[in-house]
């Protein structure tokens, strides 16, 4: 199966349909033979956040200000799941909890786990956004939580459009171009927990360049629909908040990672009306617009 570009070779069946028939960028094991040394080499660990309901923890051999070549990691979501690996390998080991099951462990893995893990191995950068295509070109919908993105990305889905990422895009530099890999075949318009959402027939199961960026800004339910382009500074503090983890130690990477693509990616603000029978008018705007830019 591909997921987020990656080949995943694991030894259960997951209980979701993911794509096939792709060789991927990259090749991942995923095993549940956890080798003792990976156990026992864990002495440190942090809160990492709540999610889901769960409270989740990531934990290591040292504080984590780094991310290095043979450093253990392991990311547990409390009583469901433990995820191990080392830096620089590409097996991801684990170990259910008490309350585990195969759907649990599926969305914790696809939808959480492997986002990190591609970030701390410095195979993707990955950006929170919606995500779909427009005349075959990929443009990515930014918002606040509750701003629009999910409830516009499910209104291009069922009008036709590519899905390419419900939530987290990841992207990577291909010869100068900025790109964006498809990162599975699920979306969940509503966000309830532990949820990938409902299947999606046509999805994008490759790398294309990224088209354009949509800023979603909430509009009174009368206004119109604008389209205005976001220029300077502005344009790198629109985006920013957008970049997935903030661990200090990748911050000098993030930045210049973000200077490039925004010195090669338009970025849009739009003004929606906060009116959903309105939504049909805010769907022509956006691909008449992303259709007439080069």
């Amino acid at each position: 199966m591909i997921i987020y570009g990656t080949k995943i070779i694991s030894d259960i069946s997951f209980p979701l349909d993911f794509s096939s028939g792709s060789d991927g960028r990259y090749s991942l094991e995923f095993s549940s033979e956890v080798p003792a040394e990976y156990i026992s080499s864990i002495t440190c660990g942090v809160p990492f956040y709540q999610a889901h309901g769960r409270q989740v923890y990531l934990y290591s051999d040292r504080i984590p200000d780094c991310s290095e070549d043979g450093q253990p990691w392991c990311y547990e979501v409390k009583d469901v799941v433990r995820f191990y690996w080392r830096g620089g390998e590409r097996t991801v080991f684990y170990q259910s909890g008490e309350c585990g099951d195969a759907h649990l462990l599926c969305f914790w893995f696809v939808h959480l786990l492997l986002p990190l893990f591609f970030t701390l191995e410095g195979m993707y950068d990955f950006l929170h956004a919606g995500a779909v295509e427009i005349c075959g070109r990929p443009v990515l919908f930014i918002a606040p939580s509750m701003g629009g993105k999910s409830t516009l990305t499910d209104y291009f889905i069922r009008h036709g459009h590519v899905l390419v990422s419900d939530d987290k895009v990841p992207t990577f530099i291909d010869e100068g171009r900025f790109m964006s890999a498809g990162s599975h075949p699920y979306h969940r318009p509503y966000r309830k927990f532990e949820e990938l959402g409902y299947r999606v027939d046509a999805f994008m199961n490759d790398c294309k360049p990224i088209h354009a960026f949509y800023a979603l800004e909430r509009g009174a339910a009368d206004a119109d629909v604008l389209i205005e382009e976001v220029n300077g500074f502005e344009k790198f503090d629109t985006l920013l908040p957008n970049y997935l983890y903030t661990f200090s130690f990748l911050r000098p990477h993030r930045l210049a990672y973000l200077s490039s693509l925004l010195n090669r990616v338009r970025l849009f603000r739009v003004q929606m009306p906060w009116n959903m029978e309105r939504q049909g008018e805010v769907y022509d705007a956006v691909c008449s617009h992303s259709n007439m830019m080069k």
